[in-house]
């Protein structure tokens, strides 16, 4: 894809260099290869389409025009790639473990932005789904779509020390934060 630098950015809500880098950093893991029958759908096809949908909230349906990728290996490829991307990044996403830790943070957001005793801040997206057959209003969310939800724990900097995706769309805010490991 050739966009602008403007362009890449506001399309991707990240700096092209910094795509770059990702890109190298799940390739290894997200490639497959090209057989007999058909050309494999690139990394960055791949990767394109995973952040894509991650951006927008949309369906899988809306991301197959835009991507001419199936709905069905939208439907492998973006799990996929959301665990590669996990896994090549996992040792930048740190939570803090002592208390020195927590103290820096709440430090950090008081000097920062003037907010004391804060040691996290805290969001949720609903990220839409096709359910999987059977799952009746099991992930059928409020807004009145299917979806799981995305729950992240941002320090200061506008970095995650937290990040937990899965729960169901039906269940509560603090339901998500119940089960989510963020407790332990």
């Amino acid at each position: 894809m050739h966009l602008f630098c403007k362009d890449f950015h506001n399309y991707f809500r990240m700096p092209e260099l910094v795509y770059e880098e990702l890109l190298r950093l799940v390739r290894p893991i997200i490639a497959k290869q090209d057989t007999c029958m058909r050309e494999a759908i690139s990394p960055h096809e791949r990767l394109s389409a995973t952040l894509r949908f991650l951006i927008t909230g949309g369906t899988y349906t809306d991301l197959m025009y835009s991507s001419a990728i199936s709905r069905q290996s939208l439907g492998n490829i973006i799990p996929e790639t959301c665990d590669a991307i996990y896994s090549a990044l996992k040792t930048y996403l740190k939570v803090p473990n002592s208390e020195q830790e927590w103290i820096a943070i709440a430090e950090e957001f008081e000097r920062r932005w003037q907010f004391p005793n804060c040691l996290g801040a805290v969001d949720g997206k609903h990220v839409a789904i096709v359910p999987p057959a059977g799952a009746g209003s099991h992930f059928f969310n409020y807004k009145g779509y299917h979806s799981i939800v995305f729950l992240a724990i941002a320090n200061p900097n506008y970095e995650f020390i937290y990040v937990d995706i899965g729960t169901n769309g039906r269940i509560s805010d603090g339901g998500v934060l119940r089960k989510s490991s963020f407790k332990d």
